[in-house]
């Protein structure tokens, strides 16, 4: 069983948690994530590694509310364990040597940018942080972002943060200023990675996304995290999750990503009826 320390609501959708977990914390490295449980009888989710704290013995999950299991997540308060928490797996973000560099988060997604951000400022790194939200109601992480940028760009659909537009509004603003990134590492959902790609592309930007598509075993062993990149089947769990933008085939990714849209929806509507059954 793994302690839960600390619990926080960020926004009303999106909860950070942090776990006493000292062997995972130990090995942890930013773009790595792990496989939760909450209890026995729960399906078991995939989280990216948002934090860790190696002395503390502590890893730091972000998740968004959006289905039975994670509904299922959120019940536990701090003081109660997840009945599983495996990892670290994945290969880690290969952040050496990288001098100047734009890191692009939308949405939860920025859950998994800051740890890259972070770990880039600490290796020396200039860090160009590009951040987007619906609305200043949904944002997370702004003062951290902020402490590990030497510019930080704020962006969100509806004008109520920051800049009103798109993240690739202002990664194509600061390119046309005359910055130029060894890297741009784009972390969000598909359609903000895919049209990032397709920008950096017209530019000769090196690229790297980070995937996150359905998994199971975490291991590679049950295929289901499949996509193709490069024209090549290749593995989330083991392969990834960090993959050359330019050669991902994102409208495949979106297809299989919707597959079970539908069975998540009765997923959450049937935790959503088991919690008001308890709260009676």
């Amino acid at each position: 069983m793994f302690r839960i320390a600390e619990k926080t609501p960020l926004n009303p959708t999106v909860t950070k948690m942090v776990i006493e977990a000292p062997l995972v914390a130990k090995k942890a490295q930013p773009g790595q994530f792990i496989i939760v449980r909450p209890f026995e009888d729960s399906e078991r989710i995939p989280l990216t590694i948002a934090d860790f704290d190696r002395q503390a013995g502590t890893i730091t999950i972000i998740f968004q509310i959006v289905g039975g299991t994670t509904m299922e997540l959120n019940q536990l308060e701090a003081g109660q364990s997840v009945h599983d928490f495996v990892g670290p797996l994945g290969r880690a973000s290969e952040l050496e040597g990288l001098k100047k560099v734009a890191v692009v988060g939308g949405g939860v997604g920025c859950a998994i940018a800051y740890p890259t951000a972070k770990r880039l400022h600490e290796l020396g790194a200039e860090v160009h942080s590009i951040v987007g939200f619906r609305s200043k109601d949904l944002v997370i992480l702004e003062q951290e972002f902020e402490a590990v940028s030497d510019h930080m760009a704020k962006m969100s659909d509806d004008g109520t943060w920051g800049e009103k537009g798109l993240v690739t509004n202002a990664l194509e603003a600061l390119i046309q200023a005359g910055n130029q990134y060894d890297e741009v590492i784009a972390i969000g959902p598909l359609i903000m990675m895919k049209f990032v790609c397709k920008l950096t592309e017209k530019y000769g930007i090196k690229t790297t996304v980070s995937m996150n598509p359905i998994m199971i075993d975490g291991t590679g062993m049950c295929g289901g995290c499949r996509l193709t990149v490069g024209g090549v089947t290749k593995f989330a769990c083991v392969d990834g999750p960090d993959f050359d933008g330019h050669q991902v085939d994102f409208d495949e990714a979106m297809h299989r990503g919707s597959t079970y849209r539908e069975f998540e929806t009765h997923a959450r509507e049937a935790s959503c009826n088991l919690l008001n059954k308890e709260v009676q």
